[in-house]
């Protein structure tokens, strides 16, 4: 026989509510970094409220490999600015940007907590195509960051062509990845936008920029949410500047994981690491 008191317990079991993200698509200004920050200043600001704001890959200079004119450390204007954006707006924002450390050069992806928590993770693949190989020291950590009780996993642009670097291994929920993703290879940034999804069963969260840049390269956008069954549920026009939202129901992917855990059947593999 079930206790009266059991039933109060199960009728206020709390409900997690859904977690509302913003991606912001933009025109990321070559090499400017007043310029831009003050644009995401004005956009979040004007924008509907959110949870988390995702922006694209080098958000306040554009993808330079003049790193040592655009480089700012941890305690650099950029975080500062960000960081007191976040707790204006009682929201995490997030995005990459060029870190230096120790005379070290990163691409940063930043989860910045409006408490001023930074959750770091550096790009591991680092494009050798676009000289970035060359200027960058890559990172060996795979950071998954847990906000609102959601864990996300962390990546930067070229990650999404390495499906082992974000296996899911039921250690997270949501990936975000954030771009500099030239319209020439729009197709294929779609494609694997999808097939990440997919193959994890996780939300998928895109963040890209429109444009042209310093080196005259287009970027079309392509910024999207796509759900644990590969459907886009929300994507930016193309070429537009906007700001597109989704929530994000934790509690729907967690039942259609239960229903068709294909996760369980993933083979086992070790990560190895080489220069």
């Amino acid at each position: 026989m079930l206790d009266v008191s059991d039933c109060i317990k199960i009728n206020l079991k709390p409900v997690m509510s859904k977690l509302k993200i913003a991606v912001i698509q933009y025109d990321i200004v070559w090499e400017n970094l007043s310029e831009n920050i003050q644009r995401i200043i004005e956009i979040v600001k004007n924008s509907e409220r959110a949870d988390i704001y995702v922006l694209p890959e080098m958000f306040n200079t554009g993808f330079t490999n003049d790193v040592a004119s655009m480089a700012e450390n941890l305690d650099g204007d950029t975080i500062s600015t960000i960081k007191n954006l976040a707790k204006e707006q009682n929201a995490a924002i997030c995005g990459s940007i060029i870190l230096n450390e120790n005379d070290n050069y990163f691409n940063s992806f930043l989860f910045i907590k409006p408490d001023g928590e930074i959750v770091r993770y550096d790009k591991r693949h680092l494009f050798k195509m676009g000289g970035e190989a060359d200027m960058f020291t890559k990172g060996n950590e795979r950071v998954i960051c847990n906000y609102k009780d959601v864990r996300f996993l962390l990546q930067v642009c070229y990650d999404l062509r390495f499906p082992v670097w974000s296996r899911n291994r039921n250690d997270y929920d949501a990936i975000i990845y954030i771009a500099n993703w030239p319209a020439s290879r729009q197709e294929i940034f779609k494609t694997l936008l999808k097939a990440r999804a997919i193959e994890n069963q996780a939300l998928v969260i895109a963040a890209n920029r429109i444009g042209t840049d310093g080196n005259n390269i287009n970027y079309e956008g392509g910024s999207c949410f796509v759900d644990a069954k590969g459907v886009v549920v929300n994507a930016c026009n193309q070429n537009s500047e906007e700001v597109i939202f989704h929530n994000f129901d934790l509690s729907w992917q967690n039942t259609f994981r239960k229903d068709f855990p294909a996760w369980q059947d993933a083979d086992d593999f070790s990560i190895i690491f080489s220069d």
